[in-house]
C-alpha cells in the first residue's frame, strides 16, 4: 500500500530528528550527514515525495527498477545505485545513474569507466567494503581495499568519492558500531596512503543510523523508516 505524502512528511521529520540527535551526541554538525531515501520495491510516487520534500537524491537496489522510474520524476533528481551490479548492466548504469555505491571489483570499475567514457560522462563511485567481515554481505575485504582503490583511481572517467558498507544483521548495536569504525579507519588509511580525500562514508540504515553517525557516516540510506515496509509482491 502506498504511503500518503502526509505520512511520509511525518516520517521524514522523525528521521531528521533522529539524525540531528545522533549528530548532537557525537558532537557533529547535522548538515554533515546526508539522508538518502531508498525507494526499492516502492512505486515511483515515493521518489516524487522525496523531491517534493527537498531531497535531491534517492537510492535504488535494482538497476531495471530504477531505469523504469527515472523518466517519471524530475530530471534533476539524482539516482544512486546501492545494490549489487553485474557487468552486463554496467553500460546502462554508467549512462543513467549519478553515482554507484557498490563497486567491489576492479572488473566492475573498469566496465563503468569504459561506458562512462563512451557516454561522455564522469561517473561518481563509492567502493563497497565488507567492513564487518560478514559472509552474507557484498564488498571487498578490508585487506583488498587498497588494490581496488588503486584500480579505480586508474579509471579516468570515474570519481572515487569514498567508501560504503553494510553492517551485519545483529541485535547487538556494538556489531554495527565496530563495522562502521572499521570502515572509517580503512578510509583514513587509504586517504593517507594514496593522498586522496575519500570524503564520503555511506554507512547506516534505518536500524543503525545512530551507530553509523557516531563513527563518522556522511550518508545514511533509509527506506523503511521513511516509507514503511516494502511491497515484495510482484
Amino acid at each position: 500500500m502506498l504511503i500518503s505524502f502526509e505520512d511520509f512528511q511525518a516520517n521524514l521529520s522523525e528521521v531528521k530528528g533522529q539524525i540531528e540527535a545522533a549528530c548532537r551526541a557525537a558532537g557533529r554538525d547535522p548538515s554533515s550527514v546526508q539522508l538518502l531515501p531508498v525507494t526499492k520495491n516502492h512505486p515511483v510516487d515515493v521518489a516524487r515525495y522525496a523531491w517534493e520534500a527537498g531531497l535531491r537524491a534517492v537510492g535504488e537496489n535494482r538497476v531495471q527498477e530504477a531505469l523504469g522510474k527515472m523518466g517519471d520524476v524530475d530530471p534533476e533528481l539524482r539516482w544512486e545505485l546501492i545494490g549489487p551490479l553485474q557487468s552486463n548492466k554496467a553500460k546502462k548504469v554508467a549512462e543513467s545513474f549519478h553515482r554507484v555505491q557498490t563497486v567491489e571489483r576492479a572488473k566492475i570499475a573498469k566496465a563503468l569507466d569504459r561506458y562512462a567514457g563512451e557516454a561522455g560522462r564522469s561517473l561518481s563511485v563509492l567502493l563497497q567494503v565488507n567492513a564487518g567481515r560478514d559472509p552474507a554481505k557484498s564488498g571487498v575485504e578490508l585487506e583488498e581495499a587498497p588494490a581496488l582503490l588503486e584500480a579505480a583511481l586508474g579509471c579516468p572517467n570515474l570519481r572515487v568519492d569514498g567508501l560504503m558498507t553494510i553492517a551485519p544483521l545483529s541485535d547487538d548495536p556494538e556489531v554495527a558500531r565496530r563495522t562502521f569504525a572499521s570502515l572509517r579507519e580503512c578510509r583514513d588509511s587509504l586517504s593517507d596512503s594514496f593522498g586522496v580525500e575519500l570524503a564520503e562514508l555511506s554507512m547506516g540504515m534505518s536500524g543503525d543510523m545512530k551507530e553509523a553517525i557516531s563513527e563518522g557516516s556522511t550518508m545514511v540510506r533509509v527506506g523503511t523508516a521513511l516509507y514503511g515496509q516494502r511491497n515484495y509482491a510482484g
